[in-house]
């Protein structure tokens, strides 16, 4: 993913410029560019929340078959009982 890249210097000038002072323009693009750059995912942290995702997912197919396993057991053990009981 591409960052745009950010002049700061130029940002706090155009800010002087238009009437901020020094420490105002400072702050202001110093906002900005943290902004920009702490919303910004990676090919990393995507990366991340794939794996994690992925890991997630093999977990609850894991959970499901146990589950459906238990519920063959279940109707085979049932089956059985039942046609014990049958003259």
């Amino acid at each position: 993913m591409a960052v745009a890249a950010f002049d700061t210097y130029a940002a706090a000038k155009t800010l002087r410029e238009a009437g901020f002072d020094e420490r105002q323009a400072e702050a202001a693009v110093t906002m900005v560019r943290d902004a920009m750059t702490e919303s910004v995912a990676t090919r990393a942290d995507l990366a991340a929340a794939v794996a994690d995702l992925k890991a997630d997912m093999l977990t609850l197919k894991a959970d499901i078959l146990k589950g459906a396993i238990g519920i063959v057991v279940a109707n085979v053990t049932l089956t059985v009982a039942l046609i014990k009981l049958l003259p």
